[in-house]
């Protein structure tokens, strides 16, 4: 995977756009409902397009959001949809209508797939079935999920009652957190002098890597946080951004990634926030947000505290 290559392309941004995923033109959301019927057709089910959503017979509903960005992200541009297409619909109908992970995977295999998996809060149903995950930053919240080879299912309270104690779950899930591959890292480099770091993987829980950065941190560059932290993005769920703060420049480093974030979180797979956060000994808090008025950068008193001291120390 990497970070930056040539775009596919694309219908100029100019013609009028879809009403549900801005990213396509009217014509681009016309092709990609029409391929995600025809895929169904093809595993012998009849389904009714919505703008968001498709759905059966039956009443079941299928999400298309990330179907769609993942097309529109591909770099093959629309000759590739249709095999995406038919790949993802195989896989979910696969995982839906075959045997349930929970029923015929043994504990031990559960414990071995079992991961913690940060995503955004809107993205969970509005009941109670994740009420038990933290929420490591606002409108972020962990939940545990199992790495299956065609999905991941992200567990909900009822089904982690029959398993075990949530907090001995998660220990296990970090631990498998921790034993993940690094699958890619790149330093971006921007000309005002600033740079940061990406890490990139095809795994599903590469941003939530941002669970153990301090760890990360310590086998990818060598070198441990200091007191101060890092700033960290995680735009969607293949990315994890982040700067170790040593010195003042922080501060173009939180420029930077505050754009990096927030176009890379616009039309992703996955998307998880558009913010970038002050990591500080497990705790983050929000220092970038998309507003009417844009993107605007926001400090609380003890981070422009730090600021303060990193000027001067470099003075």
């Amino acid at each position: 995977m990497r970070l930056f290559r040539r775009g596919p392309k694309r219908d100029p941004r100019d013609l009028a756009r879809d009403g549900e995923f801005t990213f396509f033109s009217e014509r681009e959301g016309g092709v990609f409902r029409s391929q995600v019927r025809q895929a169904f057709a093809e595993q012998g089910l009849e389904v009714t397009a919505y703008a968001g959503v498709v759905t059966d017979s039956a009443g079941r509903q299928f999400g298309l959001g990330n179907l769609a960005a993942v097309c529109h992200r591909d770099r093959r541009g629309e000759r590739s949809w249709p095999a995406l297409i038919r790949d993802h619909v195989g896989k979910v109908l696969r995982t839906m209508d075959g045997p349930q992970p929970l029923d015929v995977l043994s504990e031990d295999e559960i414990r071995a797939c079992l991961f913690p998996r940060v995503v955004a809060q809107e993205t969970l149903p509005a009941s109670d079935s994740f009420r038990y995950g933290r929420a490591p930053a606002p409108g972020l919240r962990e939940v545990l999920a199992l790495d299956l080879p065609e999905a991941v299912q992200m567990l909900s309270e009822d089904s982690l009652a029959e398993l075990g104690d949530v907090a001995e779950l998660r220990i296990r899930a970090m631990n498998n957190l921790r034993a993940l591959p690094v699958e890619g890292h790149e330093t971006v480099r921007r000309g005002d002098g600033s740079a940061f770091e990406v890490l990139l993987g095809d795994s599903f829980f590469t941003a939530s890597r941002v669970l153990v950065l301090d760890e990360l941190v310590q086998r990818l560059m060598g070198t441990e946080l200091t007191p101060d932290g890092a700033l960290v993005a995680l735009p969607f769920r293949h990315q994890l951004a982040f700067h170790r703060i040593h010195d003042a420049q922080v501060i173009p480093a939180l420029q930077a990634m505050a754009q990096f974030a927030a176009a890379g979180h616009e039309d992703a797979a996955g998307a998880i926030s558009p913010r970038v956060f002050w990591w500080r000994r497990g705790v983050m808090t929000p220092l970038s947000r998309l507003d009417g008025e844009g993107l605007r950068v926001v400090a609380d008193a003890d981070f422009q505290a730090v600021l303060e001291r990193l000027v001067q120390d470099d003075a």
